[in-house]
C-alpha cells in the first residue's frame, strides 16, 4: 500500500467517523407529543420544584428554558444533555429515575424551547442519543 492510498484510506474512515458521531438534529423532530405530555408529568413531579413549573428555574437551578439554556447546550449532543440530567438529577436523587423518565422530561424540555415533535419516541440510550446534534431553533 502506497502513502497516497494509507492517506486516503485515512481520510476516508475519519470521514466516516465524522459522520457517523452526528447523524441528525434535535430539530428533525426527535420525540414525540404523547412522549413529552409524559415527560411534563414527571417533570412537575420530580423536577418543579428546583426548576420551577415553568421551568425558568428557582434559586440555583437553572432555567431549563430560554436562550442560556440554548446557548450552553448548542453544538452538544442530546447524549450530553441526557447524560448530564440522568447522572445529576434529581439533586435529592441522582440517578434515580428511570430511562423512560429521563427520556420524557428531555422531551418536555425540548418541547418546552421550541424543538418540534415528529413521528417516533426520543431514545432512551446515551449512544443512540450521541449521534442527534443540540441545534439552537430559529428564533421567530
Amino acid at each position: 500500500m502506497t502513502c497516497r492510498s494509507i492517506a486516503a484510506a485515512l481520510f476516508l474512515a475519519s470521514a466516516a467517523v465524522g459522520a457517523q458521531e452526528t447523524t441528525s438534529s434535535a430539530l428533525d423532530g426527535v420525540y414525540t407529543l404523547a412522549q413529552a405530555l409524559q415527560g411534563a408529568e414527571a417533570f412537575a413531579q420530580h423536577c418543579a420544584v428546583c426548576h420551577g413549573a415553568s421551568l425558568g428555574g428557582v434559586g440555583e437551578a437553572p432555567a431549563l428554558i430560554g436562550a442560556q439554556f440554548i446557548s450552553d447546550f448548542n453544538g452538544l449532543t442530546l447524549g450530553d444533555l441526557f447524560e448530564r440530567i440522568r447522572t445529576t438529577m434529581p439533586m435529592n436523587n441522582p440517578g434515580g429515575l428511570s430511562r423512560d423518565q429521563y427520556s420524557d422530561i428531555l422531551a418536555f424540555v425540548l418541547k418546552s424551547n421550541g424543538f418540534p415533535a415528529g413521528p417516533r419516541e426520543l431514545y432512551k440510550r446515551s449512544e443512540y442519543l450521541n449521534v442527534i446534534r443540540f441545534d439552537a431553533p430559529a428564533q421567530p
